[in-house]
């Protein structure tokens, strides 16, 4: 996480940003309430259950909010280097 950021959006912000781990729980839930009936652990899905297969960390900056992709504000830093 040692890389320079750049926010894509307003193409100003390097120093403010949020990291957001992305943790998945992967649950079975009722349909009716919406209630957790069964909760798996992520080597012990069934056949119906996909893994998660988004990114890790996502990025939010500090300054006009836009939440992305952790590369697209590396990309961009490397991209308009000053």
């Amino acid at each position: 996480m040692s890389t320079p950021y750049l926010c894509p959006a307003c193409k100003s912000n390097r120093t403010r940003f949020a990291i957001i781990e992305q943790v998945p729980r992967y649950v079975k839930m009722d349909p009716q309430n919406g209630e957790v009936v069964q909760e798996y652990e992520p080597s012990a899905l069934d056949a119906f259950h996909l893994p998660y297969q988004g990114s890790v960390r996502r990025i939010q900056c500090g300054a006009c909010g836009l939440t992305e992709d952790e590369q697209t504000f590396v990309a961009m830093a490397n991209n308009y280097k000053r």
